[in-house]
């Protein structure tokens, strides 16, 4: 399937890319430089333009325009918004649009490529170098786990430019699924809707997604690739695909030969594939240590705290129990009068449980830390 960007790649952005092309061994990238370069502006854009001026209008009261840490929290989740929202879209449309990358063996998963999933892992590079900026520009505030989770990614799509499992940039960029409603569920607290029937389904909706496309899927797929990933550093490309790059005499991309860029006859280079497992484990372990930072939000809501409390004091408790003769005539005295207090004790232990315990609630949901 072809590019379906709707603007051409541009003669002089592409020219200007190809030193850099080939130094990198990225053939593809002047192909969709001006998507990566579009995207990462249009990110900058919506981050230092579109979110104070839409949070000041209609959310004027609680934009932290005055808090520099709290207003790139919000500025940032206004982008991840943006960005989850249209890439998730695009990308599921690719994935049932694209007949040449569900038709893909072995091989062309590994040294394929179609323009459609080089369009989607442009916008998602261009995204991961706009958070990569924003990161670094704001380190104290978000730290190294986010600066991790930038640098992962960006090293990972970086690299379907080769191309190098092209095929995946679809797959992978599935993780952002969870991602709106991530965002939905930090702007619930900052818009004191803590608690609301709005967060609630959105909780549910956060865990649910982010089990399923992140931990689930995820993994799945990594354990996928990872076994297309040891067979292509045994083997290099069919003869008949390394064929079909030098019997290519066009300029034009034939959208129909997904193998038209593996023009090298050798397997994958081992620093590559452990490059790209050790970006993807990275990225696997920040899910799965986020997912249980969430769980353990919610199981903390189900375990009763052991704390008993009395209404009487101990010196109400020692007269109670006391055993000398004066504290026991004066209780058998006022017996007929007066019924025995009894301490009375409140176990706070055992409260009935909500479906609202489900809503994950923690210091990294609401600082923003989980992406």
């Amino acid at each position: 399937m072809r590019d379906p960007f709707p603007f051409p790649p541009i003669p002089a952005l592409a020219k200007a890319s190809q030193p850099w092309a080939d130094r990198l061994s990225f053939p593809t990238l002047p192909l969709h430089i001006h998507e990566v370069i579009g995207a990462a502006a249009f990110y900058t854009f919506v981050h230092v333009v579109v979110s104070p001026v839409v949070s000041n209008l209609f959310f004027s009261k609680y934009y932290p325009k005055h808090s520099r840490s709290k207003k790139a929290n919000w500025d940032t989740h206004v982008v991840s918004l943006v960005q989850s929202t249209l890439i998730n879209a695009l990308a599921l449309w690719v994935m049932y649009a694209d007949k040449e990358r569900s038709a893909m063996d072995f091989e062309q998963r590994i040294w394929g490529y179609t323009g459609a999933s080089g369009m989607i892992q442009a916008l998602a590079c261009g995204y991961f170098v706009w958070d990569l900026g924003a990161t670094l520009l704001n380190f104290d505030i978000f730290g190294f786990g986010l600066l991790a989770h930038a640098v992962s990614a960006l090293v990972v799509y970086s690299f379907g430019f080769r191309p190098f499992l092209n095929f995946y940039s679809t797959t992978f960029i599935l993780y952002e699924l969870s991602t709106p409603f991530l965002n939905i569920h930090w702007f619930c607290d900052k818009l004191n809707m803590t608690g609301s029937r709005v967060q609630l389904y959105n909780g549910v909706a956060l865990l649910v997604t982010f089990f399923c496309c992140r931990l689930i899927w995820g993994t799945w797929q990594s354990a996928v690739v990872y076994k297309d990933m040891w067979q292509a550093v045994h083997r290099a490309p069919s003869s008949e695909y390394i064929q079909s790059y030098y019997n290519t005499t066009s300029s034009i991309i034939d959208a129909e030969n997904v193998m038209l860029f593996a023009a090298k006859p050798e397997p994958v280079p081992k620093w590559l594939a452990l490059l790209y497992v050790a970006s993807n484990l990275t990225l696997t372990t920040l899910n799965w240590y986020w997912f249980f930072k969430m769980v353990t939000a919610v199981r903390k809501r189900f375990v009763p705290k052991e704390e008993i409390e009395t209404t009487t004091t101990k010196k109400d408790k020692l007269e109670t129990v006391g055993s000398s003769a004066e504290k026991e005539a004066k209780a058998n005295t006022t017996a007929t009068e007066q019924p025995t207090k009894r301490p009375i004790t409140i176990n706070k232990s055992r409260r009935t449980n909500s479906i609202k315990d489900l809503v994950p609630d923690n210091e990294e949901l609401r600082e923003g830390t989980i992406q």
